[in-house]
């Protein structure tokens, strides 16, 4: 490192390095320009050499110096120049580095809410899922309920008659079934709809031997599905039979009646894999039905009693408004009758009025006679007061 003043030039700098070759190879030439005059041996040429030589070398040092003079105000042009682009520079990546602060602020900013944002609805979540977690682990124990429930089979036949129960009050109007009714026979039905004839009053049997489809579910070989499905026919088939000779009476039910299936499982299984003990309930008029086909059986019910209702009061209609129009008629002669009064009222007023007037015109005929001009002897002139002057 060379420091020239204020400023400081490196060796590494090619300026620099030029200049220092420069006068390396002016001390070269000397050197060797002594060397030949020493070998000549001539004093006097070796000093007009010199003298020649030295004052082009005084020159070229000038030269020399005048450059490095010029390198040196270069340089310091350049140093000038390097550091104002260096303030420059600084002053732009300043700039840019408070923008890309405020960027990155802005962005840490967003980041933060979004990020808080989304803690919250995942906090919001996590209390749904646990929620949830809470309703399932409930739902467990519910379902291990239900299923010691429907192990008992009295249980499990209060439970078919709680659903039926809660199926038919939403269906139809409490006037229309019977929860529980005791038919003549003695058999008690677990509910009667009372429909109009046809086809009367049908029963719905809520009671289903679910022990047949419950060895058919937990069968794992093939004898085993064999056995239960037989099992699960024979019951099947016995509590049809059983429905249709209790609840089926001539004259005082309908000619049919239905067995209600608790499980939406337990009828997609019939229908699926059992479609010949179906076919024996149709023939034996007992219809199968599920809590959802009960609905819609149901409903269709509740239109034929709406029907039959408003049958019932088309007739009360009817006969309503025969008596209305007895009423009216009764009020047109009435009308007339008091129409004529007023006639016969209007001309005995009329003839009142003439009355009048014919007394008011004799009453100004006496009020104008002059009873002091009559002689004594004369008599009076009578005029009959039903005269019509």
């Amino acid at each position: 490192m060379i420091s020239l003043g204020d400023v400081t030039y490196s060796f590494s700098d090619p300026l620099v390095l030029i200049v220092l070759a420069a006068i390396i190879f002016g001390f070269l030439v000397v050197a060797l320009l002594f060397v030949a005059v020493r070998r000549v041996g001539h004093a006097s040429v070796v000093n007009e050499i010199l003298a020649s030589q030295m004052g082009a070398m005084s020159q070229r040092v000038q030269m020399l110096s005048d450059g490095q003079q010029q390198l040196f105000g270069g340089l310091n042009s350049v140093s000038e120049a390097q550091a104002q682009q260096q303030a420059k520079t600084l002053q732009l990546m300043e700039q840019r580095l408070q923008t890309v602060s405020e960027m990155m602020n802005t962005n840490l900013n967003k980041s933060a809410h979004a990020t808080a944002q989304s803690l919250g609805e995942l906090q919001l979540r996590l209390k749904t899922i646990d929620k949830a977690q809470e309703n399932i682990t409930k739902l467990s124990g519910d379902v291990l309920s239900l299923q010691d429930i429907l192990a008992n089979k009295q249980t499990r036949g209060a439970f078919g008659e709680i659903q039926l129960t809660d199926i038919v009050s939403k269906a139809l109007p409490s006037d229309s079934y019977a929860l529980q009714h005791t038919l003549s026979n003695g058999k008690r039905a677990d509910c009667l709809v009372r429909l109009p004839n046809p086809p009367g009053p049908i029963v719905i049997d809520s009671k289903f031997p679910l022990e047949a489809y419950e060895k058919l579910r937990s069968a794992k070989s093939d004898y085993e599905l064999n056995e239960a499905a037989r099992f699960m026919r024979i019951a099947v088939r016995a509590h049809i039979r059983a429905i249709s000779e209790k609840y089926i009476i001539e004259g005082e039910t309908a000619d049919g009646a239905i067995m209600f299936l608790p499980s939406e499982a337990v009828y997609a299984e019939l229908h699926a894999n059992f479609p010949e003990v179906v076919r024996e309930g149709f023939a034996a008029r007992v219809w199968i039905v599920s809590p959802t086909t009960c609905m819609a059986t149901l409903n269709t019910m509740r239109a034929i009693l709406k029907d039959a209702r408003m049958r019932e009061q088309a007739g009360a209609i009817r006969k309503e408004l025969a008596l209305l129009y007895s009423d009216v008629d009764r009020l047109g002669t009435r009308v007339e009758n008091l129409d004529r009064h007023f006639g016969q009222a209007a001309k005995d007023l009329a003839d009142i009025k003439i009355s009048a007037d014919k007394a008011g015109r004799r009453a100004k005929r006496l009020d104008n006679f002059d009873f002091e001009e009559l002689a004594p002897d004369a008599e009076p002139q009578v005029v009959p007061l039903n005269s019509p002057d």
